[in-house]
């Protein structure tokens, strides 16, 4: 009898034992489910109590999404619906009507219908305004209007949508929908094979690896490897697209956690496809996460030139965890490290400015790092290119404007107004920029900088200790010629602003697929990565 009341007693012990020393939260335990108490307490009397009506659902979101807003925006909690979006980056399929649609509240806009998709045979093009799907009005819809889009293969769906002015309805089929992590490969001359990397999903390094073999019994001596505006994705398809390039049982990434389990060291586990084929890889400011992977690897092991402007600056590694009904937490759990040592993360999400903004690591911060020949490499603010062009790097008026969708509104107009005989030809004038700088005074553009804020604060403070009277003057006097230089910020944009409108402009006529193929004779990245490519020498001197 005693021997069993012991073991009554010992076991709850052990238990517990395990549990506070093998969880990585032990230490906060007691102040966690102090704080989980203290929530579920306060939320049951708000819900009971409070004077009006309450939506838990609505009041438990907010409170989930605000919580971790002061943590990073990478951690972030999917609700069922988003956790099949989720699904659907990782692996590249999903069954709808083959289109990237903007939901906004009154309706839905097609951005880019793909080539031979639904949408596409429907006669959907960019621009469309859906107002409507099966009868149900988008304005009235009170969830994502977008998921109406989607169904089962080979069910049918009825839009009514609006195009310049004109409304239209249109019946779509939909169909699997497969979403390539290579939308692009090709020669771009005799010996320089052009392979575009828009996402790391599951079908990444097979893709990539079908692109560099075919590319090479079509005679290609040397590779462009385009990695721009490719947001990132998986973190082991990464790895295996460094892999192809480089020797098995390489070193390519390092994640370092408070979480001893996630402290890891990842290496090339393959026979690579080609340890000595030249590479040029492009990046640009929309280059992130796993892109960045990739090109600070292949950059700190000397395999390739790194070409365009510098990239996003994403050195955190995210994992999903399962939560209860379907739910799901993203939540960040390390920071990547390349081979050289260095941590790329640009934004310091921990110590904010006064605004309760993410403050950019400074450049007299950043810390030096060697290359395997022994080049200098910097952390802090993404990955520096070998060869930097200003010109790919977007100013923050042409950020301002591009956020706006005005360049893809006035690429709309211009493409229902114009009459384009050759697109492989096709160049804007002096006079389209002309006419997109009437279009953003007549949609009202506005952009408020830095130093206008600051000044704005100034007025307040003024205001506030009575000085207001001698201040407001000068104010205004500022405030005049502020916008006077931002309108001479869009002219000293211009050749960027018009770069932009054409792809955009070139993708309405034919496609994402068109872009690619007028990139290759008139996109200036892709003709410096040719030139350096061209010349062995110069191509060498980039890595010594």
């Amino acid at each position: 009898m005693k021997t069993r009341l012991i073991k009554r007693i010992l076991i709850p012990v052990f238990a517990a034992t395990i549990l506070f020393t093998g969880s990585a939260f032990k230490n906060d335990f007691f102040e966690i489910a102090k704080q989980i108490e203290i929530f579920t307490t306060l939320f049951k009397e708000l819900n009971m109590n409070y004077v009006d009506e309450t939506n838990p659902g609505d009041l438990m979101d907010s409170a989930i999404k605000n919580m971790l807003t002061n943590l990073d925006p990478y951690t972030r909690f999917y609700n069922e619906q988003d956790v099949e979006a989720e699904r659907i980056k990782r692996t590249g399929d999903y069954t709808g009507i083959g289109a990237n649609v903007r939901t906004l509240k009154d309706k839905l806009i097609i951005i880019e219908p793909y080539k031979d998709y639904p949408a596409d045979k429907a006669g959907l093009k960019a621009g469309d305004e859906i107002i409507k799907i099966n009868n149900v009005s988008i304005a009235d819809y009170k969830e994502e209007a977008g998921n109406l889009l989607k169904g089962a293969a080979n069910s049918s769906v009825d839009v009514t949508y609006v195009r310049q002015g004109k409304e239209n309805t249109a019946s779509i089929m939909r169909s699997e929908i497969e979403i390539n992590a290579v939308p692009h490969f090709s020669m771009i001359d005799a010996k320089t094979g052009y392979i575009v990397l828009s996402k790391f999903n599951t079908k990444t390094t097979s893709q990539t690896a079908f692109a560099l073999k075919d590319l090479k019994t079509q005679g290609a001596e040397r590779i462009i490897l385009d990695l721009r505006n490719n947001p990132g994705g998986l973190l082991r398809e990464a790895i295996s697209i460094v892999n192809l390039f480089v020797p098995k049982g390489q070193l390519v990434v390092t994640t370092k956690s408070k979480v001893k389990k996630y402290n890891k060291t990842y290496y090339t586990k393959n026979d690579p496809l080609d340890t000595e084929i030249p590479l040029v890889v492009l990046i640009n400011g929309s280059s992130a996460s796993a892109s960045e992977i990739v090109s600070g690897s292949l950059q700190d092991l000397d395999r390739a030139v790194i070409v365009g402007s510098r990239s996003f600056g994403k050195g955190l590694v995210q994992r999903p965890k399962s939560l209860t009904y379907g739910t799901q937490l993203k939540v960040t759990i390390s920071r990547y490290y390349t081979p050289s040592g260095r941590c790329i993360q640009a934004l310091d999400y921990w110590n904010r400015d006064t605004d309760g903004n993410a403050v950019r690591v400074k450049q007299e911060n950043y810390n030096a790092f060697k290359t395997k020949n022994g080049r200098n490499v910097f952390d802090g603010g993404g990955v520096y290119p070998d060869e930097d062009l200003a010109i790919t790097k977007n100013s923050p008026i042409t950020k301002a404007i591009n956020n706006d969708f005005l360049i893809f509104d006035f690429a709309t107009d211009y493409y229902y107004k114009n009459n384009i005989p050759d697109i492989n030809t096709f160049k804007l004038t002096n006079a389209d920029f002309s006419d997109f700088k009437n279009f953003l005074s007549s949609n009202n553009f506005s952009f408020e900088t830095k130093t206008e804020k600051s000044l704005s604060n100034v007025l307040i403070q003024a205001e506030k200790e009575e000085l207001d009277d001698d201040i407001l003057k000068d104010y205004n006097t500022l405030l005049a010629n502020l916008n006077t230089s931002k309108s001479k910020a869009i002219d000293e944009n211009k050749e960027q602003i018009l770069g932009l409108l054409t792809d955009e402009i070139v993708k309405r006529h034919a496609y994402r697929e068109g872009l690619y193929e007028y990139y290759k004779t008139h996109n200036l990245e892709i003709k410096k990565a040719t030139e350096i490519l061209a010349n062995p020498s110069k191509y060498q001197s980039y890595l010594k």
